[in-house]
């Protein structure tokens, strides 16, 4: 076999490009880090001791992990400004006591300090203890406020061994009393040389790939950087190894279950769907249903169990792309069901089913808690015999009691709203030894960092185009009583040409103490709680008032179930003209007559909740109107206002309101960031994820010797996180 002539080029060193020899390469020194010399406790005593044990600072590790909060300048003594809080690093020259006239008050301690552009005098208080400590030639990092004339009052001092330039910005870090954010920067100074001892996970390959320096690097400028692009380029560092870590998380366990369980394969002939999506729907597919739909079919004829999240905004048509998925199973002669957050939402579902299932004969039941004794009877006689081939219904699916004789496929539709045991109580319910196919539903639109963050471990599609026939809904804030009055008016119009109205607020009923409870504790006060509509207040003024002689019903969370459903019934058989509500009818209610939303103390809801609140009109042939009552200044009202599209709204929520606020329970272990930032580090997301499918791919159980350290890093970060299966 002919071998190739061409040599590799010769080695050089870094940065100089100097060439290096064999017998150079060969001599060079090579030096371990001793990961185990971090595992030394740290040497505090007293307060210092308790106070850092608080904050988690048992050993050198977890001093170096502390990564500061901000940054703040560390000022030169000849630029400080009379009146200015700041943090100076200078060598104490001279030091001595100076006794105080006020009766109780211990000596003061004056020391001459300098660092190299001025000399001042520093002052601190009730610590004569300090006049043996801080003997002439030690270095100090002070942080208090200059007075002027060379007087600085300290406020926080510590030992330094920091012998760098004396100006520019220095690490300010989470602290608690009894240890100080300056004495936790000296700390760091003194514990600067053990860095060397860091063990580096990422292999050598991957970080020339993306540019990155190494861990030791990346946190020494995380701490002791003195300028803002330096320690930026450290926590990017820091960022990309979490965000790496987190989806290699994710990736491995679909990995794990789509290698480890089987579900059945729904594999023959589309007979009943072939029929039902050749004309048995009252309308068309839009070419994003009709994609996912080819999708999710090549899915369930695998036996690798599906994982697919369908996002769809406000009447993209989720619930076909959902019922495609269960009439697969039922025309296998398996079973399918749908299992829903709330009662209200599995009763829009149960009845949407029904009315699309049209003239097919596929049997369906409803199940949920108020489902009666005799129904829930037969109901489950008929799923352990699998004569009942579809079911609906809320978390009483998957009690003990119920058995399916062959469940092939789960929807679970808004799925952030159940816990993990929850969704994993329903692959038990699949037969011996297999799973259930599951597809995960949401119609809170999800910005694509959250999404790989939150459900990285699932596929994902998206239903962005909405149905022929949805029409715009004209937005408006409305603010001041000129404007309420309008409204009125504006909505009692619609009202007399047949239309129906929502009338969402914030609250079922006033609270009797305005400064109790949850809105006791909000952002806007007890003030603006008690001020808060509440439904059942609401529902008697506007009846009364502004609706009277109109048809109004109440409908809320707290009511009687029977009164829920007699209520909902009312509204959407027309025999009501307008629905007050809480926000229980944020999803799943299709009224298409609803012309109007009207939403009051619009403020009060979140900017996704408020686009679902809209969802609720528009669904019909009449143009439709929501009617924000608010503030005009508010920018999530406005960016409700001016935008249409759920999935750039849910961009600009996540702008507003930040990653750590929206991200849920599902995985919180695996989305709490502490160096990355969303979604200012989407495209940091981006590299790392396709950076974990490439290892996961190669190395799924991360066993080559390249990625042993970064198994090790995984499991550390993340423990039995990463491990645990991804649950229904």
């Amino acid at each position: 076999m002919a071998t190739s002539s061409v040599e590799a080029p010769a080695p050089r060193a870094f940065a100089t490009g100097a060439p290096v020899g064999r017998d150079a390469l060969l001599g060079a020194a090579i030096r371990w880090p001793r990961p185990s010399l971090l595992e030394a406790p740290l040497e505090l005593n007293g307060k210092a001791a308790e106070a850092a044990q608080a904050l988690g600072l048992n050993r050198v590790a977890d001093l170096l992990e502390h990564l500061p909060r901000a940054r703040r300048d560390a000022r030169s003594i000849a630029a400080l400004e009379p009146g200015e809080t700041a943090t100076v690093v200078a060598e104490v020259k001279a030091i001595a006591g100076r006794p105080v006239r006020r009766r109780g008050m211990r000596p003061l301690v004056e020391a001459t300090v300098a660092d190299g552009t001025a000399t001042m005098k520093a002052t601190f208080f009730n610590q004569p203890w300090l006049l043996q400590r801080y003997r002439p030639g030690t270095r100090l990092v002070l942080h208090g406020k200059y007075a002027g004339r060379a007087a600085f009052r300290v406020s926080h001092h510590a030992v330094t061994e920091e012998t760098g330039a004396e100006a520019g910005e220095v690490s300010h870090y989470a602290a608690t009393v009894g240890l100080s954010s300056t004495q936790i920067l000296a700390l760091m100074a003194g514990s600067r040389g053990l860095l060397e001892e860091v063990v580096e996970p990422l292999p050598g390959r991957l970080r020339a790939r993306h540019r990155l320096p190494e861990r030791r690097t990346a946190l020494a400028a995380v701490h002791f950087a003195r300028d803002g692009e330096e320690a930026e380029t450290g926590r990017r560092r820091l960022a990309f190894e979490e965000l790496l870590l987190t989806q290699l998380a994710l990736l491995h366990r679909r990995a794990r279950r789509r290698s480890r369980e089987e579900a059945m394969a729904l594999d023959s002939e589309p007979s009943l769907t072939g029929r039902w999506l050749a004309g048995g729907l009252p309308f068309n597919l839009t070419a994003d249903q009709g994609a996912a739909i080819e999708t999710i079919g090549v899915e369930l004829a695998g036996s690798r169990p599906m994982q697919r999240l369908l996002m769809g905004d406000v009447g993209s048509g989720k619930t076909v792309v959902a019922l495609f998925a269960m009439l697969r199973a039922a025309e296998h002669g398996r079973q399918a069901v749908m299992m829903a957050p709330t009662e209200t939402l599995a009763e829009q579902h149960f009845a949407a089913i029904q009315r699309l299932i049209g003239a097919e004969n596929v049997s369906l039941a409803l199940l949920t808690g108020s489902t009666p004794a005799a129904r829930r009877a037969d109901i489950l006689a008929k799923l352990e015999s699998g004569e009942l081939a579809l079911a609906v219904g809320t978390h009483a699916l998957i009690e003990p009691g119920v058995r399916f004789a062959s469940l092939a496929v789960a929807v679970v539709d808004e799925q952030h709203r159940f816990g993990v045991r929850q969704r994993a109580a329903l692959d038990a319910k699949a037969p011996a030894g297999l799973v259930a196919h599951v597809l995960h539903m949401t119609a809170t639109p999800i910005p694509r960092t959250l999404a790989l963050c939150r459900h990285g471990d699932l596929d994902q599609t998206r239903l962005t185009e909405l149905p022929r026939g949805r029409r715009p809904v004209d937005t408006h804030v409305v603010t001041g009583g000129r404007e309420r009055a309008r409204a009125y008016e504006r909505i009692r119009e619609e009202l007399r040409r047949g239309r129906q109205a929502f009338v969402v607020c914030p609250l079922v009923d006033e609270p009797e103490d305005p400064g109790a409870g949850w809105w006791g504790e909000a952002a806007r006060g007890a003030e603006a709680a008690a001020e808060a509509r509440a439904a059942t207040v609401e529902y008697e003024r506007l009846a009364a008032g502004e609706f009277a002689g109109f048809r109004v019903v109440l409908l809320h969370g707290q009511m009687h179930h029977r009164d829920k459903q007699a209520a909902m019934a009312a509204f959407a058989a027309g025999e009501a003209d307008v629905l007050v509500a809480t926000s229980v009818i944020e999803v799943g209610i299709d009224v298409p007559n609803a012309t109007v939303m009207v939403v009051e103390n619009a403020e009060r809801f979140g900017l996704s909740q408020l686009h679902q609140l809209r969802g609720r009109v528009g669904r019909g042939e009449h143009r439709s109107l929501c009617l924000l009552f608010g503030s005009k200044t508010s920018t999530r009202l406005r960016a409700l206002a001016d935008h249409a599209d759920g999935f750039a709204l849910a961009e600009i929520d996540l702008a507003l309101r930040r990653e750590g606020e929206l991200i849920g329970t599902r995985q919180s272990g695996l989305s709490q960031f502490r160096t990355a930032r969303l979604p200012e580090d989407a495209a940091l997301l981006e590299a790392a994820r396709a950076c974990a499918e490439r290892v996961i791919d190669g190395d799924p159980l991360l066993c080559s010797p390249e990625h042993v350290l970064l198994a090790g890093a995984l499991a550390a970060a993340l423990g039995e996180e990463a491990e645990r299966p991804i649950a229904a």
